[in-house]
């Protein structure tokens, strides 16, 4: 079956329980580019049996590493993906469909169907969740932070209705590392920006968070589970929170000894 020319670039960091599922789901796809963070375990050894474009990069700033591995693109159009994600057969056949031209778009939201455990979380702001996965590399770019970085489209941006499927997290001890590390950049990324959050905001911030995921977005339909992906997303402001002031405090202690 002629292949779609896209090229698809996958990030990794010791994928090796996942990437195999990754990059089956990618057989259509024209080219797939694996840029891989310096992995201890055999994720570039299986990364190797799908595609010859397997490159070693430390990260360091997660922007400009995503930035760097659509730069290798030999194709206009580049879809991203996570080691943890896959292609759904519905939503390879949309594009199939859509380049069977030359899209309009400078890109492209996907869906993205997000699993804890075999469990998929409907409610909460986590479906359909859209996101900017396919784009012309020329007309997209991240902006070169270390966590949550913005993107930029020079042109319109359309839209896909079939999913990316995202096996986020084995369980919910993987959920609240996750929550931990993610925090941890959050905080240093307001620490070098030198952000002013004042307590009052954080916790009007952290109830706010609260709210939108179970009652406005409906997490309460996802049972237990729902409650805990809302009460996760709050105590991210806190963490991040928590973490920054830490960080506030070492740095003045460090120049009260230096006077």
């Amino acid at each position: 079956m002629q292949k779609v020319p896209v090229t698809v670039a996958v990030i990794t960091k010791n994928e090796e329980s996942k990437i195999a599922k990754c990059l089956e789901s990618l057989k259509w796809a024209d080219e797939i580019v694996v840029v891989d963070d310096e992995s201890r375990d055999k994720t570039v050894e299986i990364a190797k049996r799908y595609t010859d474009r397997v490159v070693t990069k430390k990260m360091e700033v997660e922007g400009k590493h995503r930035n760097y591995a659509y730069s290798l693109a030999r194709n206009n159009w580049v879809l991203s993906l996570d080691a943890d994600e896959v292609v759904s057969d519905g939503l390879e056949a949309e594009l199939r469909e859509l380049f069977k031209t030359e899209p309009k778009d400078a890109a492209i939201t996907i869906p993205i169907k997000t699993f804890i455990g075999d469990y998929w979380i409907r409610y909460g702001g986590w479906y359909p969740a859209s996101k900017v996965r396919l784009f012309r590399k020329d007309k997209f770019k991240y902006e070169e932070v270390e966590v949550h970085p913005r993107v930029f489209i020079d042109g319109s941006c359309g839209h896909l209705k079939k999913d990316i499927v995202h096996y986020s997290y084995r369980d919910f001890h993987d959920f609240f590392t996750s929550l931990n590390n993610q925090t941890t950049q959050e905080a240093k990324k307001w620490f070098n920006e030198k952000r002013k959050i004042g307590f009052l905001k954080m916790m009007r911030k952290f109830y706010d968070r609260f709210f939108r995921s179970y009652f406005r977005k409906k997490g309460y339909k996802d049972g237990l589970i729902g409650f805990t992906v809302a009460y996760g997303n709050s105590l991210y402001q806190l963490m991040s929170y928590v973490k920054y002031q830490f960080m506030l405090r070492e740095e003045r202690g460090k120049c009260e000894k230096q006077k």
